[in-house]
């Protein structure tokens, strides 16, 4: 061989090396950008992730949103239930106090005749069931006289001059009993007070 051909035999085994490295390293590159994601796909990857993750959040605030406002209908609807069960008798309690005030009057009516008595005794029974039924429903008279003047009981429509018997705003005399229904009053007391 000449030493022309010997040179160019080199050359191409240099090329041929240079290209099988090139060939690996670009093979190797492939390779790790195909392990590796590119940072543009990581960037998706991760953008995707935020937004599931932050729809997640936003349902689960309005579950728990949907639940406490469940919760608070169910108790308002309770506490609407028992205050009607506690106060369902009011109408029958206002309806029937101006016939307890009349078998009142006709108790304080003066007897002298038997039968008079004996029809005395009977509006006396009549009044006692009466009182006893609208006790049963938690209908209850209001403590009037000798009690000091609240103007949620009472009704003041006359007043005395007060003494050393009976000080300022003290209830002197009581003209029309009142009555609550548990904690609410149905009729305040007309009373007269001591000034």
């Amino acid at each position: 061989m000449t030493e022309k051909e010997e040179r160019l035999d080199e050359e191409l085994d240099k090329s041929a090396e240079e290209t099988a490295e090139t060939t690996e390293s670009s093979n190797e590159s492939t390779e790790t950008e195909a392990q590796t994601p590119q940072p543009e796909e990581e960037a998706v990857e991760k953008s995707e992730l935020e937004l599931l993750q932050e729809k997640n959040n936003e349902l689960e605030d309005q579950f728990l949103r949907a639940r406490a406002e469940i919760a608070n209908i169910t108790s308002r609807n309770r506490n609407e239930r028992e205050l009607l069960q506690k106060y369902r008798s009011q109408d029958l309690g206002k309806k029937l106090l101006p016939a307890i005030d009349n078998l009142e009057r006709a108790m304080a009516a003066d007897v002298d005749q038997d039968q008079a008595a004996n029809l005395k005794k009977g509006v006396e029974m009549v009044l006692e069931s009466l009182r006893q039924a609208l006790k049963e429903e938690g209908i209850e008279e209001i403590p009037a006289e000798g009690a000091m003047f609240d103007p949620n009981l009472h009704q003041a429509v006359q007043t005395v001059p007060a003494s050393d018997e009976t000080p300022a705003d003290t209830i002197v005399s009581v003209l029309q009993k009142g009555y609550k229904l548990h904690d609410r009053v149905l009729r305040a007391s007309m009373v007269i007070v001591a000034q």
